[in-house]
C-alpha cells in the first residue's frame, strides 16, 4: 500500500515536472475530418488541429469547414472564421461533440492554406 501510494505521488511529480518544462501547454493533436466525423466522441474535449473549406448559412447564421466528402464540423467564433469564406483552411481549437448537438470547433488559430 506504501509502495503504490509512493509511486503515484512519483508519477505525479514527473507530471508536473514535464508540463513545467513545456510551459503547461497542450499540442494539438492533428485529426483529419474523416477521423471527426466517424469517432466524434473519442476526440470530445481534445485540442486538434483539422482542415477544411470554410462554409456559412445565413439562417441561423453558422459557419462550419467540410472536406470534398462534405464532412463537416461547426467552427466558433464567427469573427476568427469569417474573413476566410470560400478558403481552405488548418484551424486549431477544443472539439466538442455531443449527440443532440453535433460537432463543433472552438478555434484558438486560423491559417489559410490558398
Amino acid at each position: 500500500m506504501k509502495f503504490a501510494r509512493t509511486l503515484t505521488m512519483i508519477a505525479a511529480a514527473a507530471t508536473w515536472v514535464m508540463l513545467s518544462a513545456c510551459g503547461g501547454e497542450e499540442t494539438a493533436s492533428e485529426v483529419p475530418l474523416m477521423v471527426l466525423a466517424s469517432q466524434p466522441a473519442s476526440h470530445d474535449g481534445q485540442l486538434i488541429t483539422t482542415q477544411g473549406v470554410v462554409r456559412h448559412l445565413e439562417e441561423p447564421s453558422h459557419y462550419w469547414i467540410e472536406d470534398e466528402q462534405l464532412r463537416r464540423v461547426a467552427v466558433e467564433p464567427d469573427d476568427l472564421i469569417a474573413p476566410h469564406l470560400g478558403e481552405t483552411v488548418k484551424v486549431t481549437g477544443r472539439f466538442h461533440y455531443a449527440p443532440e448537438e453535433g460537432r463543433s470547433l472552438r478555434l484558438q488559430q486560423v491559417e489559410p492554406l490558398e
